[in-house]
């Protein structure tokens, strides 16, 4: 494998764990059982009081277990599951499936078979592509990529990438909401078999970014850049909240240069225990080894 085939994998992997904490944020299909008195006090408080009380008990949660589908026009269409944790920044593990796009098919040309395993952990995350990619990293199959270095994978683009992954948690999505200043509550909805309030608003991308990244301004301009490239302006989002201030479900659609962007994922098991464990050091391979290797244990190029 040559070094820039190599380098596109590793893009191709970094945006693919950034995409999928972006959706991991998104929804939620929560435990609970009735609670009449609680649902009704909820359905009398303005959507914004509703949403913070939502803040701080998802967040709160600490873990949940996660699955659902994200559409990206051309470029990526998938289907996640798994655990996540945000106790402390991003951790989890996650099962993401490629079933069209573009990107799917880059990893399968790759060597990967469109199918991969994502951990993540406070500093690094890790991703194995199956068998098929093994044969091209001297038969190791989980490859590591630490935060601080995916600003080499684009610049600018690369810090964006990292803030994603480490921020992406249910309690950001609510935020995100509330900071559009468009929310209205929609009413009483089942969710799978849980009632729920359905809250919905439309948020400015640009605008949302400058209210809730870290990024510094230079970091900031080139993530507007790309959504601007992107021709991402607004979106709207949906959420559903579940009797014990927990998130059921949560949609965002939008429209791209490439096609409309669509997430819907859902939530369960509120305070589940999330995997830990790290990939063997003798089965993982860095990236930046990688890069350095031109893609072969050999360093072939």
């Amino acid at each position: 494998m040559r070094t820039s085939t190599a380098r596109r994998m590793g893009t191709a992997l970094a945006a693919a764990a950034a995409l999928t904490s972006m959706a991991a944020c998104s929804g939620s299909d929560g435990a609970g059982g009735s609670g009449k008195s609680k649902a009704d006090a909820v359905a009398k408080a303005s959507p914004v009081a509703a949403l913070k009380q939502v803040q701080q008990k998802t967040g709160g949660a600490r873990s949940a277990k996660v699955e659902g589908t994200t559409e990206m026009g051309s470029a990526v269409s998938m289907k996640q599951s798994g655990a996540i944790g945000w106790a402390d920044g991003l951790s989890g593990a996650l099962t993401i499936t490629y079933t069209g796009g573009t990107m799917g098919e880059a990893l399968k040309k790759a060597g990967g078979d469109g199918s991969v395993e994502a951990r993540y952990f406070k500093d690094e995350y890790y991703a194995n592509l199956g068998a098929g990619m093994a044969a091209n990293t001297g038969g190791k199959n989980w490859i590591r990529y630490s935060y601080k270095d995916l600003a080499e994978l684009g610049g600018a683009s690369g810090d964006v990438m990292k803030d994603q992954i480490q921020n992406s948690t249910p309690d950001q999505g609510v935020k995100a909401l509330l900071a559009s200043g468009d929310v209205k509550k929609v009413g009483q909805e089942d969710v799978r078999g849980v009632a729920a309030t359905h809250y919905s608003g439309t948020i400015d991308v640009a605008e949302l970014t400058a209210k809730n990244s870290d990024l510094d301004a230079q970091q900031l301009a080139a993530f507007k850049e790309q959504l601007a490239l992107a021709g991402v302006t607004t979106q709207t989002v949906d959420i559903w909240v579940d009797e014990n201030d927990l998130l059921v479900k949560k949609t965002e659609r939008g429209e791209m240069k490439t096609g409309t962007f669509n997430s819907t994922l859902f939530y369960s098991d509120y305070g589940t225990e999330v995997p830990s464990d790290r990939p063997e050091a003798s089965d993982t391979v860095d990236f930046k080894e990688l890069l350095k290797q031109g893609g072969t244990p050999g360093g072939a190029s």
